[in-house]
This record gives structure tokens, sequence and C-alpha cells, in this order.
């Protein structure tokens, strides 16, 4: 299996529209013949319901699964399991990854999020399937962030998990995932450069011609 290089992660907050998003996202994916490459991360706020962030991965993996493309849930792996979900991500105030891998089972995809060499090899040795490892650059997506750790050690986190794919994560853009994947990450994850474009599939395909 090649693992797919870029994950869209939905924005579920009010205004925003997740399902169609990822939609046009999964379009674009299928028209270049490579859904596969894509991922979908289905993201909630806390304030969020469990019934409705159970809903929006159904919803979204009733897109997703036609196509072939990876969905996964982000923090709340009881939803990704219920949903039928093909795996989960969890942060660093998450489940630790040993027992999130508990949770989905062996065949899951796990993913985790690191800053640093050490707790990339830990989440590695502990069952992690990828990382996602950030903020790359500053974001205004999600608050309580730390500072940017720029390319050059998201490529120094990656050459320490040879074989684990590692995605470049917070306020990639269409303009700097190419820096990450020069640096040495194997993809990158996505919020606004989807979310926010005036046309979330065309985004999505120069996204992936990037990424290529």
């Amino acid at each position: 299996m090649v693992f797919p290089c870029l994950h869209v992660i939905t924005d579920a907050r009010a205004g925003h529209r997740p399902v169609e998003v990822v939609t046009a996202a999964i379009a674009a994916a299928v028209r270049l013949g490579e859904p596969h490459r894509l991922a979908v991360q289905v993201r909630v706020e806390d304030g969020v319901t469990d019934r409705s962030a159970y809903e929006l991965t159904v919803a979204i993996l009733a897109r997703c699964r036609p196509a072939g493309v990876l969905c996964l849930v982000n923090d709340r792996l009881h939803v990704a399991l219920a949903a039928g979900a093909d795996g989960g991500h969890v942060g660093a105030d998450d489940l630790p990854v040993a027992a999130a891998r508990r949770v989905l089972g062996a065949g899951a995809v796990v993913g985790a999020t690191c800053r640093e060499v050490a707790s990339a090899v830990d989440a590695v040795a502990a069952g992690a399937t990828y990382l996602g490892v950030g903020p790359a650059f500053l974001t205004v997506t999600k608050s309580g962030l730390p500072a940017p750790i720029g390319p050059g050690r998201i490529g120094d986190v990656a050459r320490s998990v040879p074989g684990t794919p590692v995605l470049g994560i917070g306020g990639v853009t269409l303009g700097n995932a190419a820096d990450l994947i020069r640096a040495g990450a194997t993809g990158v994850a996505v919020v606004g450069a989807v979310a926010n474009a005036a046309d979330p599939g065309d985004a999505t395909e120069r996204l992936l011609k990037v990424l290529s």
C-alpha cells in the first residue's frame, strides 16, 4: 500500500461545509487517477457532540469508501470505530499510541502527532502507522499550538523513523508544501489550504501535483 501523501483535514467550524469540501477533494483525486494518494481526516471542535461527529464521519465515509480514499477520525477513536473508519489520529493530549492501537485493532491506521525525534521514535515503537509533525509554519486554524518548527526539524524527524510516513502539518500551503518534501517529509496534512480555497477541488489537484 502506498500511504497517502495528502491528508485533507475537515474544518467543521460554523460557516464551513466539510462534506462539500471533501466531496470536491475526492473528485479531484479521482480525476487525476490518484485516490490512493489522498486521505481525509475528520476533525471536529471540542464542543461538538459525539452524535454530530459520528454523523459527519458517516457522511464523509460514504464519499471516501467508493472512491478508495482513506478516512480517519481525529481524537475520537470511539467515533472511528462506530462509523467504521479506516483508523484514527491521536494528538499529544489524547490516548497514548499503544492504547490507541489496542482500541482500533492491529489492522487499523493509527496516526500520532509529534514534534521531536524522541517522541517520534517512541510513537513508532508503540505502533503508529504514520506521524503528523509540526506545526511546520504559522497557522490560525487551530489555537494553542507551540511555535513552528520549520521544514528542517521535520526532516530530522523523518530521518529518525525510516520507513514510517511523516506528514508536515500546520500552516501548509500550495506555496510551501514542496519545502517540506525537499526536507524529507513524505507528505502534508492541510486544513485551510483546501477548506478555505475558492475551489477546493482545484486546490487538492494542485497540491497532489506538487507532492508527486
